[in-house]
């Protein structure tokens, strides 16, 4: 069965020297400031769309790796994941690194490295990004 998720934003004035709040719908996590300067200079508090991308990646990512090392018999003990999402104005998104440390007993890092190509290629997330160059940092802890 299909599920849906929701996410709204509202913004108000220009792009330059407006602002909007991100609400998560769906579970009603929070809401999250938003800006052009958060997106393309410094944070400064507030979030951008890439780095919810990044935490959509990295969640997306660590459920078809640990799914995948699940069903070949090796479940991971720990993954630790991070994903950074580079933007570059005027061009858009440029590159994502996905970077993945795992505890897996019994697993060689090559069979760990093997597993997280495969999740890589295979998340929802990363699908959804087919255009864009994904780069995968992983190794054992």
């Amino acid at each position: 069965m299909a599920t849906t998720r929701i996410a709204s934003t509202h913004w108000e004035g220009s792009l330059f020297e407006g602002a909007g709040r991100v609400e998560m719908t769906s579970s009603g996590i929070g809401t999250f400031d938003v800006s052009w300067p958060s997106r393309a200079e410094q944070a400064n508090g507030k979030t951008s769309p890439e780095e919810l991308i990044a935490g959509a990646h990295s969640a997306c990512f660590s459920m078809a790796l640990s799914g995948g090392l699940a069903g070949a018999g090796m479940p991971p003990a720990s993954l630790d994941t991070s994903a950074e999402v580079e933007f570059t104005p005027g061009t858009g998104i440029t590159g994502i690194t996905l970077t993945v440390r795992g505890v897996v007993e019994g697993m060689s890092n090559e069979d760990f490295v093997a597993a997280a190509e495969d999740a890589k290629a295979n998340c929802p997330v990363s699908q959804a990004l087919t255009g864009t160059t994904i780069t995968l940092d992983a190794a054992l802890a």
